[in-house]
């Protein structure tokens, strides 16, 4: 995604990285290694999900979308006061297949379960970067407490691939108490943050005008005494959270110089565009943001906001929101959605050269789906594919391959 498509290209990969990559008449010169032939097919890096809650996965057509968004925030609310820990974990990993057979390697997850999250992390071959929710308004812990506990968590992790970091989940939900100290802790010991940002108008209301359903909802909890003061984004910034560490999700309501400030803060944006579409949400300010110069990713958000097809049941796909954008947006390019879901959501995890894009030294994970045509199309042809991807590769192993795909692969599972 760093230079132009390769026709007739061949990568080198050696144990779980990548040697080289190359037109296959230079690559052959060099190397004796075995060779892979994948014949009439495009090889991307693995996509990149920059935001989503694999627990909430089957949860798939058991919300409505609602008229009012804090009225889906109840209902989310009640369905999981519903579910044991065997619901949360069986949802977790359908998440995680659907992802792997859609030709994605790495996840950004907003992780709800800290006693589960060891058991999930390493029950995939995903790279797992799990961001533990902070809240605090409803629980009324105190914010110290509250982040120490998360802290202890994610440090005694074992290890696997991907990393961890915080999310605290979202303005109207956390105080500004809590967000000032995971501020302050992430800027002092390098944590990487994420968090929901000015999603619903509801939200925007509540902030900017001290009014709307969200309003009356919190204030009735006491949650109300920082709103009049500006935009959510400007709330966020007040309490220093917008830095280049961050990924503010959804961003679908923005107030004057919001944009200037995210770009000003080198903070990277995920929009989710099926989860945009469900909540019936104003257009999404793409252009507006990608003028003043602000990253963009695509994240699939979760099944619980998505809508439901007649005759089938949808799955978190890439390829799926990819698509939703352009539908939206026709004039989108290509090859810009694809960095959206590569290239842009490596950088901003602090890992370009070594996600998001094929070159040497980078990690050995990759995206094949069947392709005849010329090079300059192969973009587009990623974002119409339908179905699951032909194959799925992560640190040099085939973690997914097609049942079609079995016989030319099988050999390197």
């Amino acid at each position: 995604m760093s230079a132009p498509p390769l026709h007739d290209g061949a990568v080198w990969i050696s144990g779980d990285h990548i040697r080289a990559v190359g037109p296959w008449r230079e690559i052959r010169e060099i190397t004796t290694d075995p060779v892979t032939d994948l014949g009439d097919a495009a090889l991307f890096p693995g996509l990149i999900n920059a935001h989503c809650h694999l627990d909430y996965t089957e949860m798939a057509g058991l919300l409505t979308p609602p008229r009012h968004f804090p009225d889906w925030i109840k209902g989310i609310l009640t369905l999981k006061s519903q579910w044991k820990d065997s619901d949360f974990s069986s949802s977790w990993g359908q998440g995680a297949r659907q992802l792997l057979q859609g030709g994605v390697t790495s996840v950004v997850n907003i992780e709800s379960r800290p006693h589960q999250l060891a058991a999930l992390r390493a029950s995939t071959p995903l790279r797992v970067f799990s961001f533990l929710e902070l809240t605090g308004v409803r629980s009324a812990q105190e914010p110290n407490r509250l982040l120490d506990e998360s802290i202890a968590t994610l440090s005694v992790l074992p290890p696997i691939r991907g990393s961890v970091g915080l999310s605290p989940h979202a303005p109207y939900s956390t105080t500004p108490e809590l967000l000032r100290l995971v501020a302050s802790t992430a800027k002092r010991d390098g944590w990487r943050l994420s968090s929901h940002v000015s999603e619903s108008e509801a939200e925007f209301d509540m902030f900017l005008y001290r009014r709307g359903p969200m309003f009356d909802w919190l204030h009735s909890q006491r949650r109300s005494d920082d709103c009049g003061l500006g935009s959510p984004v400007q709330h966020m910034d007040r309490c220093g959270l917008l830095t280049p560490s961050m990924l503010a999700v959804h961003l679908n309501y923005l107030w004057n110089d919001d944009s200037r400030i995210l770009a000003t803060r080198g903070t990277t944006v995920v929009h989710c565009p099926r989860s945009h579409a469900y909540f019936g949400h104003r257009h999404f300010p793409r252009e507006q943001l990608f003028q003043a110069g602000v990253p963009l990713c695509l994240g699939t958000d979760s099944l619980a906001s998505v809508h439901m097809a007649r005759n089938s049941a949808p799955s978190l796909s890439m390829i799926a929101e990819m698509q939703q954008a352009l539908a939206t947006d026709p004039n989108i390019p290509p090859k810009r959605l694809v960095q959206e879901s590569t290239l842009n959501p490596a950088r901003a995890l602090g890992l370009r050269s070594v996600l998001g894009e094929l070159c040497p030294y980078g990690a050995a994970d990759m995206a094949v789906i069947p392709f005849i045509g010329p090079s300059h199309a192969v973009e587009e042809a990623l974002i119409h594919h339908s179905g699951p991807v032909a194959a799925t590769l992560i640190a040099g192993r085939w973690e997914w391959i097609s049942p079609s795909w079995q016989d030319r692969l099988r050999s390197e599972l």
